[in-house]
């Protein structure tokens, strides 16, 4: 039985299969920088844009893979985006009927464009969608605090989100 599975060994790891996750080359080796431009914002959400472009930005640097740029003449790459819709709904509540943990979503419109070749497109998606449950702490009596703090974390778990689907292209 071992003989016959070290001859078909060969023949199975020929076969075209390839690691699931594994990298879609979206970006050439010769791409070092990247510009990410504030994100227009279509909501109503005041500083949803800032924060969700922090976030990108620095999802990227924090990868090691490319070099953040202020300037599209310094970018190999920039990434466009607007945050077209933005929700937040509650979806679980306590014996009070108070709400404790909040889903939030975010669709956004995302372009990755090669600078280098005038601005071809490498990777879009008119409806990026993102959504997270958001946990609420029901002692707290300041409503206005925790609702920045989690757009702060959800902006976060976008960025990361978003980066992966275009470095590892999952």
């Amino acid at each position: 039985m071992k003989r016959i599975v070290l001859l078909l060994l060969p023949v199975l790891a020929s076969c075209g299969y390839a690691l699931v996750g594994s990298s879609n080359n979206l970006l050439a080796p010769t791409v070092h920088t990247i510009e990410v431009p504030a994100f227009v914002n279509r909501t109503t959400r005041v500083e949803l844009e800032q924060r969700v472009t922090q976030s990108v930005a620095a999802e990227f640097v924090s990868r090691g893979r490319l070099k953040l740029v202020n300037s599209p003449a310094a970018a190999d790459v920039i990434l466009r985006g607007s945050i077209d819709s933005f929700g937040i709904n509650p979806v679980a509540f306590n014996a009070q009927g108070r709400a404790t943990q909040y889903q939030i979503s975010i669709t956004a419109k995302i372009e990755l464009l090669d600078h280098r070749a005038d601005d071809k497109v490498l990777w879009k998606n008119d409806q990026y969608r993102f959504s997270e449950n958001y946990q609420v702490n029901t002692e707290s009596t300041d409503a206005f605090d925790q609702e920045t703090r989690a757009i702060n974390e959800i902006a976060v778990r976008f960025a990361e989100s978003l980066v992966t689907n275009l470095l590892e292209g999952f």
